[in-house]
């Protein structure tokens, strides 16, 4: 990934930008990543990797899950009261 300082973005914005457009680019300042600009198809890619796992409740979980969730969380429980 090309990298370039928050003073480069200044001064060569059209270079950047040229360069964003074939790969992600990170913008630096004081030495520290800040940013990264990337064409908007690297974008969408990226987003469409993204985890689309969603969150559920106990009340969401099919009732085969649910028993074998219940069983450890017992037999949890009994080690730790064995301990």
């Amino acid at each position: 990934m090309a990298t370039f300082s928050t003073s480069d973005l200044s001064r060569r914005s059209g270079d950047i930008i040229a360069e964003a457009l074939r790969r992600p680019v990170t913008i630096v300042q004081r030495k520290k990543p800040r940013l990264v600009l990337l064409s908007v198809e690297d974008y969408r890619k990226l987003v469409a990797r993204a985890d689309t796992r969603k969150a559920g409740t106990l009340r969401d979980m099919p009732d085969a899950l649910f028993e074998e969730f219940r069983r450890a969380v017992d037999g949890y429980e009994r080690e730790g009261k064995k301990r």
